[in-house]
């Protein structure tokens, strides 16, 4: 397993600051959501953790070293990166695009290998795509394109996965069925799943450890049950609700207070 960390971490994005001093620590085969409000820093932060921006201050380590100054290919093959609404190349077919997850693995030497074939044909397997791998990724529903993307992270063969909004656009239905095949990829192989979700109550139900963040700072952070709270979302999200636990699976539940003032009167 890897463990993941920023240390007084500071990044800007577009001559802003998005953080300042920030310090974090991603529990090891657990899955971490990160939430807040739009603009608060949440993929920002993913983003920095997959190196995709470079901070100002600070290091992010991954067990221990500097990931600043790890070669791409090593880093590929320990960490991976899913970004909100990949698109792919026109006509390009399931297995065409899993294939892509094995780059960290192909070179000059290294060309395509018996192993590269099994990751590949774990990857669709595991995430149920065996009967659509012919199929052009654009010719899919978005969960089982958001399926295909995920096949191809899993080819990486990764300890750890970074989603960022993995459910977005998706119906109900699909955002679900996502969401169980990370939760089961967690509990069967022992993968660090790190993801932005904006459904509080998805990420309390899926999550292991939230971090609630505010104004590019961690407002709190810990087990959904701890953390989740009227005072909480208040303060994060500027909205009053109550919170009450989940009827199916015991997780905290939040129950916003708007302005309607629409009632049922007559419940079924």
């Amino acid at each position: 397993m890897s463990l993941l960390e920023a240390n007084d971490l500071a990044v800007s994005y577009g001559g802003v600051f998005i953080f300042d001093h920030l310090n974090i620590e991603i529990p090891e085969g657990k899955v971490t959501v990160f939430i807040g409000s739009n603009g608060c820093g949440k993929s920002t932060l993913l983003r920095s953790l997959a190196r995709l921006l470079k901070p100002i201050q600070g290091e992010i380590h991954l067990d221990g070293l500097n990931i600043s100054k790890m070669p791409s290919k090593t880093l590929a093959k320990q960490l991976s990166l899913l970004p909100q609404g990949p698109i792919a190349p026109e006509g390009l077919t399931v297995l065409q695009l899993v294939k892509q997850g094995r780059y960290p693995y192909q070179s000059w030497l290294q060309q395509w290998s018996v192993e590269d074939e099994q990751s590949v044909k774990a990857a669709i397997q595991a995430t149920g795509m065996e009967a659509l791998k012919e199929r052009s990724v654009d010719s899919l529903s978005g969960g089982q394109r958001q399926r295909a993307w995920i096949a191809m992270t899993l080819a990486q063969q990764t300890d750890i996965i970074l989603l960022d909004e993995p459910t977005t656009y998706l119906d109900l239905t699909h955002q679900i069925e996502v969401l169980d095949l990370l939760l089961e990829l967690n509990e069967r192989d022992g993968r660090t799943i790190v993801m932005v979700l904006h459904d509080i109550n998805l990420a309390c139900r899926y999550a292991d450890h939230i971090v609630a963040i505010q104004d590019g700072a961690v407002f709190a952070q810990g087990q959904p049950s701890h953390i989740i709270n009227p005072e909480t979302i208040e303060s994060v999200f500027r909205l009053k609700c109550q919170v009450i636990s989940d009827p199916i699976y015991g997780s905290p539940m939040i129950i916003p207070q708007g302005k309607s003032k629409r009632r049922i009167t007559n419940p079924l």
